[in-house]
């Protein structure tokens, strides 16, 4: 079976954009094109995870075709696998592994204790563990695409009915009034989940955009990723079939175009939004996420252009183990060097964007080298 270099470059160039909206340079002074929607909206940043989540499912219709059912080998390591993105995911949340911004009020254990009483339980790979258990037991029980689509049509429902139906004061699709805010409080605390929102009055809102709720939506990605991996797998078994790869491409912008025209019309009624992960929101994103995979395939897999895009292949080939170093080196130069970009590279947006590329260049060329060794590393 044919090989798709274009997955890989996919997968590198979306964890490329991962390392760079995580460490732009000044907090204070980002780049704009490089922000978050304040709530909602989606801005060129919002594509990224949503992209990866899409990505996973892609890869998914090739690991999983080894299996012909969800019996107790394929699930044991389904589970296996989920279980270990999770427990990188806090590794990497708690790394380095002690209270480094000291409170000099407070004893040495106090410290700690405090520590651990806000360490946050869920955030990036949490949710791509999850969703990739639920989309991968879901994948390998129902098999058919449509009935698929049956499952993705169900979780969205889903996830749309407890927002409205358990919706605060505030509203549905709100910050403060929506459902998967109270339901991560009530199973993590709220000194567990993220606290970087605020509301229309300034105050900081307990709110995790990497929540429990949006997993459901989420393995909408994953499994919209899905099916169109299974189309790359009906198209690869033709090598040498020219055609294949430009109908291949065809019907990718065709269902991009249509997800993204159902995305905008269901906006209307269900706001396009990335912190509640929304069913427009993941249409909307994956009608993207097709674009970009047409383009990808039409210039690597079927005109060969190639040489361009070898960084990000490299970098696709260990996407976790790159996104993972990523982290562990950002918080390694603010605990142990106390880095600021700002005092070298200077408080402005254009120097923000300047370390945010040299951050990723640094990471693109450890994956080249890892590749150049033949190291991959997997979870």
């Amino acid at each position: 079976m044919k090989r798709y270099l274009s997955l890989d470059v996919f997968r590198g160039l979306t964890v490329a954009m991962m390392i760079l909206v995580n460490n732009p340079g000044s907090w204070s002074r980002i780049f704009p094109p490089l922000r978050h929607s304040a709530w909602d909206g989606c801005t060129p940043c919002d594509l990224v995870f949503p992209f990866f989540l899409f990505c996973v499912g892609v890869s998914m219709a090739f690991a999983l075709s080894r299996y012909n059912a969800l019996d107790g080998q394929a699930l044991k390591k389904i589970l296996k696998r989920g279980v270990l993105l999770y427990l990188a995911g806090l590794l990497l949340t708690a790394y380095p592994f002690y209270p480094y911004r000291m409170d000099p009020d407070l004893t040495l254990w106090q410290n700690y204790a405090q520590w651990l009483g806000n360490l946050r339980l869920v955030g990036v790979l949490a949710r791509i563990a999850m969703c990739y258990v639920l989309a991968s037991v879901l994948a390998l029980w129902l098999k058919k695409p449509r009935k698929i689509w049956g499952a993705i049509a169900v979780l969205s429902l889903l996830h749309v009915g407890l927002l409205l139906l358990f919706a605060g004061p505030e509203g549905a699709f709100s910050l403060e009034g929506n459902f998967g805010r109270r339901l991560d409080i009530a199973l993590f605390g709220a000194d567990h989940i993220y606290h970087g929102y605020h509301n229309a009055a300034g105050e900081r809102v307990a709110f995790d955009p990497e929540g429990v709720l949006g997993v459901l939506t989420g393995s909408c990605t994953v499994l919209i990723g899905y099916l169109a991996g299974g189309m790359i797998r009906q198209m690869s078994g033709h090598p040498d079939d020219a055609a294949s790869g430009f109908r291949l491409v065809s019907r990718f912008y065709t269902y991009a175009a249509l997800s993204l025209a159902f995305a905008l019309a269901l906006n209307i009624i269900i706001p396009i939004n990335k912190p509640l992960w929304s069913v427009s929101y993941v249409f909307y994103t994956a009608g993207w996420a097709m674009f970009v995979m047409a383009f990808l395939i039409y210039c690597i897999d079927i005109k060969s252009i190639r040489k361009p895009f070898f960084p990000f292949q490299a970098l696709g080939m260990n996407p976790l183990a790159i996104y993972i170093f990523s982290g562990l080196l950002a918080k390694s130069l603010s605990a142990f060097l106390h880095w600021d970009s700002a005092s070298v590279f200077g408080a402005n947006e254009w120097m923000s964007l300047l370390y945010a590329l040299l951050f990723v260049l640094v990471h693109l060329i450890l994956a080249v080298i890892l590749y150049r060794r033949k190291i991959f590393i997997k979870l």
